[in-house]
């Protein structure tokens, strides 16, 4: 796990935990790290997760698949009534994400879902509820 600087492995985990810092290996399945258009997906990755004074700090060791970002985070906050916390155009107007997903589940044109959305100040349960 650790090595470098010529320690022992063991000596520099003893140092770190008389400094107060808890280092643990997590079995870890698979991390997903979501960016504003894309996902990065390590499978199998080696996980450090290290508390240092109340402050967790993880460490993934591995190589990431880069996948496009989807939308089904948005899709499963129309269905549980959840407002989305998407990030909202530079224009301070609605995400077109937000205005396909409730174009789509009521059924409407993209500028019905985007007046009502409007309306309802991006809320996208609250338009899906009134477009229905």
């Amino acid at each position: 796990m650790f090595g470098g600087g010529g320690l022992n492995p063991r000596k520099m985990q003893q140092m770190m935990k008389q400094m107060g810092i808890d280092v643990e290996e997590l079995d870890a399945e698979e991390v997903i790290i979501r960016t504003a258009d894309e996902e990065l997906v390590f499978k199998g990755a080696q996980v450090t997760q290290m508390d240092a004074q109340g402050q967790q700090t993880y460490q993934i060791v591995g190589e990431p698949d880069t996948r496009p970002r989807s939308d089904e985070g948005a899709a499963a906050a129309v269905e549980s009534g959840e407002p989305e916390e998407a990030a909202e155009g530079d224009d301070g107007g609605i995400p077109d994400a937000d205005v396909e997903i409730v174009a789509q589940r009521a059924g409407v044109t993209e500028s019905t879902a985007r007046t009502v959305l409007e309306e309802n100040d991006g809320d996208l349960a609250a338009a899906v509820s009134e477009l229905e």
